[in-house]
Parts: C-alpha cells; structure tokens; sequence
C-alpha cells in the first residue's frame, strides 16, 4: 500500500509540470509550424495567462500557502486553459486582457496624437501600430 500512495504522491508532482510547461510547450512548437493562425492564438493567449497566474501566485504565495486544495485547483484551471476543447486560455484573453490592453492602447495613442497636434514631429518613417476594434480602425 505505501508503495501504491508513494506513485500516487508522484505523479501527482509530475501533473503540474506536465500541465503548465511539457504539453504547452509542444503545443505551441505544433502550433508555430502550423499553417493555421488560431492555434498560435491560442498558444500565445496561453502563455499570456500562464505568466498573469505566475506571477499572481508569487505574490499572493503566503495567502495560498493557507489553502489546502490550491494546487489541485491550479492543476484544474491549467488543464481548463490548455485542453484544447475548452480553449480556455484564449476565452479568458478575449474577455479579460485584450479588452484592458485595447483600453490602454487607444488611450495611450490618443494622447500621442493630441501630442502631435500641439507640437508636430517629422515623420520617421515608421509604421504606426493600429488596434482594431470591430470594423473601424483606431489610431
């Protein structure tokens, strides 16, 4: 019977690692080689996530340090976010990063161009980055 708890205890060690790092990072070298753009969103919106949850655990780590069942619950939201039938990390992007960042950006380039207005620079030549959202262009 020790024996038994003794492979349970690590495998249990190895999910994690499995989860969060092997299967998304051969996911993502399929997903580069690929032809297809909506793997790679999903491997990028990935990563994007993986990093927020990361670094919000090394923060908050003497808080979850408290909760019994915090690995468990991070072992089920990794695998909500790399299974590929819930594709779960790129709903969570959609809904809660692109939105914040299309935010920052439009306000960061509408005080640029109120910038430009005031005191007008040359052109450097430079493409300017566009943000889309729906079907007009914001610049």
């Amino acid at each position: 019977m020790t024996k038994l708890w003794t492979l349970i205890t690590q495998l249990h060690s190895l999910a994690g690692p499995v989860l969060t790092l092997l299967y998304p990072l051969y996911a993502s070298v399929v997903a580069i080689e690929s032809p297809s753009k909506e793997d790679d969103d999903q491997w990028l919106s990935y990563w994007i996530i993986y990093s927020f949850l990361t670094l919000g655990e090394m923060v908050l780590q003497p808080a979850l340090e408290w909760i019994p069942i915090w690995y468990e619950v991070k072992l089920l939201l990794a695998a909500w976010l790399v299974l590929p039938q819930f594709k779960g990390a790129a709903y969570l992007y959609g809904k809660l990063v692109r939105e914040n960042i299309r935010r920052y950006a439009t306000e960061k380039e509408k005080k640029e161009h109120k910038q430009e207005q005031v005191s007008p620079k040359k052109a450097t030549g430079q493409e300017v980055s566009h943000w889309k959202q729906g079907e007009e262009e914001v610049c």
